[in-house]
């Protein structure tokens, strides 16, 4: 592998987004950050998150600022630079050009799942919440900038997270390593201050959990939710990488 890779994964809240950065984490030769551009969204939006002071404190609040940190150069022996976003975090009002420098990917999930998990830890659910839209848009704005980015399924990664792991660093041009695969449990230095709100589950694990269909029930407020993000995802998902 010659020169640096830096890639953004951009997914939804209540994905496999936080597994996936553990995945890339526990490769010799990444780095990896944690949502970046949160504190940014928070001090834009005014919106009141879990340990929102604890998070406007641990990240620049100007977006600008905080894009700039991600082109910080490496470590030695370090030459992958993998950022796990949140696609909520940005909007059509900011300027991303930025990201045509950078290897963009993104990670999708079932609308219906995605609002019963999220409803679970927060009160309240509306479309912009959950990542798909911004999502649609991403993938318009980069496909009119002539910017490939491959999206992903969870489902489909969780069925087989060796070869969607595998395809993805042969299309980023590193080589694929086992340790991608598993990973110690508990928390990282490299979680994001938020990690005990929201981290439960990947603290205990080991390794990508296999899929399996749940039982979702939704209110009809939910529901809606879910309906109003269903056409940004079918679209995405029409385009995934199938393998």
């Amino acid at each position: 592998m010659s020169g640096e890779v830096r890639v953004a994964m951009w997914s939804g809240p209540r994905n496999i987004s936080t597994a996936m950065m553990r995945a890339w984490e526990n490769r010799p030769d990444t780095v990896v950050v944690d949502e970046p551009l949160y504190a940014a969204y928070l001090a834009r939006t005014g919106l009141d998150h879990p340990a929102r002071e604890a998070v406007l404190a641990s990240q620049p609040t100007d977006h600008d600022e905080a894009v700039a940190r991600l082109s910080d150069p490496l470590p030695p022996g370090r030459r992958v630079h993998y950022a796990k976003h949140m696609s909520h975090h940005v909007s059509e009002a900011l300027d991303i050009s930025w990201t045509l420098r950078v290897r963009n990917v993104l990670l999708i999930r079932d609308p219906d799942e995605v609002v019963a998990s999220y409803v679970r830890s927060r009160e309240t659910c509306e479309p912009p919440d959950i990542g798909l839209l911004q999502q649609a848009w991403l993938a318009e704005y980069w496909d009119a900038h002539g910017a490939p980015a491959p999206v992903l399924d969870a489902r489909d990664v969780l069925r087989d997270p060796e070869a969607h792991l595998r395809w993805l660093c042969d299309w980023l041009g590193i080589p694929f390593t086992e340790r991608m695969l598993s990973w110690p449990p508990g928390p990282r230095d490299t979680d994001g201050v938020w990690a005990p709100h929201w981290y439960a589950a990947v603290w205990r694990s080991t390794g990508f959990q296999p899929w399996r269909p749940r039982e979702i029930s939704l209110s009809p407020h939910d529901a809606a939710v879910a309906a109003a993000c269903r056409p940004a995802y079918e679209a995405l998902r029409a385009r995934r990488v199938r393998l």
